[in-house]
């Protein structure tokens, strides 16, 4: 079978509230530009290129967006990418987005949201994609500070139908228990990925106890981050692990992202991967990823370079 052949079932499935997906999702945070993320000045992506590796994406099984309406370049909105080109929506697919900061029109970070506010950044997304409710959305978070009344927040707006389930981005346990302590928690997405914050492993198998799925953004580019993976060239974390991701891919004719996709989703079943491209072929790759097993003797050996990098 060519990789090209290979769907996102191949990586299983995981449920997120009464919502059931493919572990293998797409990240749309690349949509939008060339180059880095979240850079002003970044050249807008083409326009018919997104929309199909959008659609090319759902047709290898793809049923998890990854999105967020601070997701833009100067002409592009990747919600209104994906508006365009998935509407009228499947059935079975499963749009996560993202709240709690936001972008002014020059691309500029702003303040995080206030509780009060969240209502119309949830309002924006709602807009954006066209549809009459969410269904997912994680809130954003930067700090440790309490989450209750911004997650409160969000849980009145789940009361009110607009929004079907909750998430957390950005946090750590404590956080977790004290939204989990207001409404519903179905899924934790932080930044994780092979040799790249190893401290974080309790936090993975955690969640997975807890029936919470744990979504690592990251997972490809590690500490290159917005910059891509690239941009972790020359860094000690990105470096820790480069030589025992080059053997196993070499024995799997496979190549590193593919394996660092893999080792993620061999972390448990409650770990999805949400990997983001515009690029086709790289897309029929990172999904192809999901049909990647490694031996136990690779996840050691992948395991002791992720801890050596903490």
């Amino acid at each position: 079978m060519t990789q090209e052949m290979i769907t996102a079932a191949a990586a299983g499935t995981w449920t997120l509230g009464d919502l059931r997906v493919n572990r293998i999702g797409f990240g749309a945070m690349r949509l939008p530009q060339d180059g880095t993320a979240f850079d002003p000045d970044a050249a807008p992506g083409d326009r018919d290129r997104a929309v199909s590796v959008l659609r090319r994406a759902v047709e290898l099984g793809v049923n998890h967006i990854d999105t967020a309406a601070f997701y833009f370049s100067r002409l592009r909105s990747a919600n209104e990418l994906i508006n365009r080109a998935l509407a009228p929506y499947p059935d079975d697919l499963v749009i996560a987005t993202k709240v709690g900061p936001g972008r002014d029109a020059s691309g500029a970070w702003m303040p995080h949201a206030t509780p009060g506010q969240l209502r119309g950044q949830v309002e924006e997304n709602l807009r954006q994609l066209g549809r009459d409710h969410l269904d997912l959305v994680n809130l954003r978070i930067v700090g440790t500070d309490s989450v209750a009344e911004r997650f409160g927040a969000l849980a009145e707006l789940r009361e009110a139908g607009l929004i079907r389930h909750l998430g957390l981005s950005n946090v750590g346990p404590h956080q977790l228990a004290e939204a989990q302590a207001i409404a519903p928690v179905v899924c934790v997405q932080n930044p994780y990925g092979l040799g790249v914050r190893a401290e974080q492993q309790e936090f993975v198998r955690s969640c997975g106890e807890q029936g919470v799925a744990f979504v690592p953004f990251y997972s490809i580019a590690g500490a290159g981050r917005e910059a891509g993976v690239n941009g972790q060239a020359g860094t000690a974390a990105g470096a820790g692990a480069d030589a025992a991701v080059l053997a196993v891919a070499r024995a799997h004719g496979a190549s590193p992202a593919q394996v660092r996709l893999a080792w993620t989703l061999h972390l448990g079943e409650h770990v999805l991967a949400i990997p983001g491209t515009g690029n086709p072929d790289h897309l029929a790759a990172n999904v192809a990823a999901g049909a990647l097993r490694l031996s136990e003797d690779e996840m050691r050996l992948l395991d002791t370079a992720h801890r050596s990098a903490a």
